[in-house]
């Protein structure tokens, strides 16, 4: 049993919306909402299965990271969604449902949020939240994609979010952003929106119809930022991201590309925030 009401997260919703909902269940508490989905059948192409929980015990960030949070303290939202044919630019697929989030929060009048290349959700130079991204195997056509949201509702002083946040001054929550804070079933019910108008989106155009609006959302853009990867580091200011997503960073050698790596912002004296 969830403190949501399913019938409150359904009622804003769009027609379009609602017609593409294969199933939409709460939770009081999940080992993590991504996992759960990634164990349940696949919907068929363009439809999706939402799950939503008060609270989870192994909530997840990139590379198998725990998120940490209190009960009824943040969104805890994931959506499964299949797409009839691989896109060419699934690796990018986060990117694109960062401007979906951004979007959804700019509805509720929540205006600062940007977005932290690949994935993080930034306020006030702090942590808001994160995005999963993951693919169910064994679906023979098409893909099916999981994409788990992690939005802090509230933040208290005693709360640490360890590595998972190491680049952040603080972690921060919609309490310390939103002078109206809205209910949770409404907050719910605009990132379900707004995801699926995402997913939909990106089906037919990929990431060249987000990337304008990532870019004026980038957090990084124009920092110095050390990126931490598997065999090097590198070490230059962030320069936007190149068409397909990857991060772009003007280094004293030239303009790098980074697919994949750690970033953390780096002072005059080569310390992290």
């Amino acid at each position: 049993m969830s403190r949501l009401d399913a019938s409150a997260i359904r009622r804003p919703l769009s027609d379009y919306t609602i017609a593409k909902l294969d199933t939409l269940e709460l939770f009081d508490e999940i080992a993590s909402t991504n996992s759960y989905l990634l164990s349940q059948p696949a919907p068929a192409a363009g439809r999706c299965r939402v799950a939503i929980a008060d609270h989870q015990t192994s909530g997840r960030g990139r590379h198998n990271r725990q998120w940490i949070s209190h009960p009824g303290d943040a969104l805890c939202l994931s959506l499964a969604y299949t797409f009839a044919e691989t896109p060419r630019d699934l690796s990018a697929l986060t990117l694109a449902l960062g401007v979906g989030v951004v979007g959804a929060l700019q509805g509720l009048g929540v205006s600062g949020v940007r977005l932290k290349w690949p994935n993080d959700i930034v306020a006030l130079d702090g942590k808001l939240g994160g995005i999963l991204t993951e693919v169910q195997s064994g679906q023979g056509e098409g893909v099916t994609v999981v994409a788990g949201i992690g939005l802090n509702i509230y933040v208290w002083d005693n709360v640490d979010f360890g590595a998972e946040s190491d680049w952040a001054h603080a972690p921060v929550g919609l309490n310390c952003i939103s002078d109206e804070m809205p209910t949770g079933e409404l907050l719910a019910a605009t990132v379900v929106e707004n995801l699926c108008d995402t997913l939909s989106g990106f089906e037919v155009s990929g990431l060249e119809a987000f990337r304008e609006a990532w870019q004026q959302h980038d957090w990084l853009l124009g920092r110095e930022v050390i990126v931490d990867m598997a065999d090097k580091h590198i070490c230059g200011m962030a320069a936007g991201i190149d068409v397909d997503g990857a991060l772009l960073v003007d280094t004293p050698g030239g303009l790098t590309r980074v697919v994949s790596g750690s970033i953390v912002l780096a002072d005059a004296t080569g310390a992290t925030n």
